[in-house]
């Protein structure tokens, strides 16, 4: 039987981090066989604009909201048919209520066929920049964990929750990974609250040097089913075309090994389930 593959967590120079073009990146996915392939550019309006010396301003600009939808339903009518080209949106929370109003604006106003709803940072800076100060990893981890669980309450529309476990990339103790031991309490209140709301946990693979196949890593996405959860979602976090898929394979092991037996697929309001 052949598989569906998806790719649901992508970035293009839509972003700016992105390296490639869109045009590029959906180019290699249909090589690749991808039947359901997600673009979700960046808006990060949870950025403190004025924390930022100019020129890393310009570096972190995105394409503006208007270039970036026009261009992408453009190439999502031209693979219409060939591939299934999602255009949806990865937003970065913040607990400013005028950044929430922000994103419920764009959502209304561009309507992209599915959020992806993030933790980058807090006080207006990305975890990448962020200096800790010599924070305790308890006292840290505990915080993000927290703050992601306020992510959850956003008062925009958003479908799958993002990497959780983001912030592990960039912090400098020896042992950098959240672990479920130290931290179930923080976990389980996020997991069931994403039960609850009916929202998709992503399975991350942008896990840079850790050492953990995803981001959440296993232990936690077994406790979701052990929870009941049964929404999830692959992503690559690609933003380059040889990342799109990538440890695609390994995932879904993980995931039927678990004991799910769907990922699912955001699209325009429908949660679309296809078979591992």
């Amino acid at each position: 039987m052949k598989k569906f593959l998806t790719d649901m967590h992508t970035h293009s120079k839509y972003s700016h981090d992105g390296q490639a073009s869109l045009d590029e990146m959906l180019a290699t996915a249909q090589k690749l066989g991808v039947d359901f392939y997600g673009t979700s550019e960046h808006f990060d309006y949870d950025y403190d604009l004025t924390k930022l010396p100019k020129e890393e301003l310009a570096r972190i600009t995105n394409s503006s909201p208007e270039e970036y939808f026009h261009g992408a339903r453009h190439l999502q009518e031209d693979y219409e048919g060939c591939m299934n080209v999602a255009v949806g949106a990865e937003f970065g929370y913040s607990d400013d209520e005028a950044v929430q109003g922000r994103y419920a604006q764009t959502y209304e106003k561009y309507r992209p066929d599915y959020v992806i709803n993030s933790v980058h940072g807090w006080k207006g800076e990305d975890f990448a920049r962020y200096d800790f100060g010599g924070t305790s990893k308890t006292e840290l981890y505990r915080n993000y964990l927290r703050l992601v669980r306020r992510s959850l309450d956003a008062p925009y529309p958003y479908d799958i929750v993002g990497h959780i476990g983001y912030i592990m990339r960039y912090v400098s103790f020896e042992d950098r990974l959240i672990m479920l031991e130290e931290f179930g309490e923080e976990i389980d209140d996020i997991l069931r609250a994403i039960i609850q709301k009916g929202k998709i946990l992503e399975v991350n693979t942008a896990t840079k040097m850790l050492p953990v196949r995803s981001l959440p890593d296993e232990a936690i996405v077994r406790r979701y089913y052990e929870l009941g959860g049964r929404q999830i979602s692959y992503g690559s976090d690609a933003h380059f075309p040889e990342r799109i898929m990538d440890k695609r394979d390994d995932v879904v092991e993980m995931l039927k090994t678990i004991g799910f037996t769907h990922i699912t697929l955001p699209f325009r309001g429908e949660y679309i389930k296809v078979e591992l």
